[in-house]
């Protein structure tokens, strides 16, 4: 029975709104939905293209900051004024440096009792090892490539030094003049190994 009054309501409905009005009610209630539709799959479209363009600059931008770094050492090491302020700021620590040693070396001689050669060798590397260190707290303050001056040096330099002082300090024959000569001679090899490390 019920199905028979809704049919004639229906019937009724049609009769006094027209069939026209109906079919637009559909019509509008599923443009309405269509649209609701369009419209979060246009929102997702533009939200995942403004994610990925999010991504590309920040991937862009970390492989511009990149280039920018290694454009910056290739352009320290193309400056030959670059090279030549280096050159001139170690030579004067190195030139230091000869003068320091061989002060050590005339105050080891004088002041210690060389007799106990452990304890002697272990002052020696103590100063020089300070020495080191003292000249490079001066290197860090200038950069070349990137990287600090101190990143160009070597702690094995520390023993080649050493060597030298022990076999002086040693000597059966003390001798300032060929102490200083035997002292510029391994700084001038440092000095040589330095810039080769430069260049590299």
């Amino acid at each position: 029975m019920t199905d028979v009054s809704q049919v004639t309501e229906v019937a009724k409905g049609i009769s006094d709104f027209g069939v026209l009005i109906i079919i637009g009610a559909c019509f509008i209630v599923l443009s309405l939905g269509m649209w609701v539709a369009i419209f979060k799959w246009f929102k997702n479209i533009i939200d995942n293209m403004i994610k990925r363009n999010t991504e590309t600059m920040n991937a862009l931008l970390t492989k511009t900051d990149a280039q920018n770094d290694v454009l910056n050492e290739i352009a320290d090491g193309l400056r030959p004024s670059t090279l030549l302020q280096i050159k001139s700021i170690s030579n004067t620590c190195f030139d230091l440096s000869i003068e320091k040693v061989c002060r050590i070396i005339k105050k080891v001689r004088e002041e210690n009792h060389i007799v106990d050669k452990e304890a002697t060798k272990a002052k020696i590397r103590t100063l020089l090892c300070n020495l080191h260190e003292d000249r490079n707290s001066r290197f860090d303050n200038t950069r070349y490539r990137g990287n600090t001056l101190t990143h160009y040096t070597s702690p094995e330099w520390i023993d080649w030094v050493a060597e030298v002082v022990e076999n002086e300090v040693y000597s059966e024959q003390p001798n300032n003049a060929r102490a200083f000569t035997n002292v510029e001679a391994v700084y001038s090899k440092i000095k040589i190994e330095f810039y080769h490390r430069l260049t590299e």
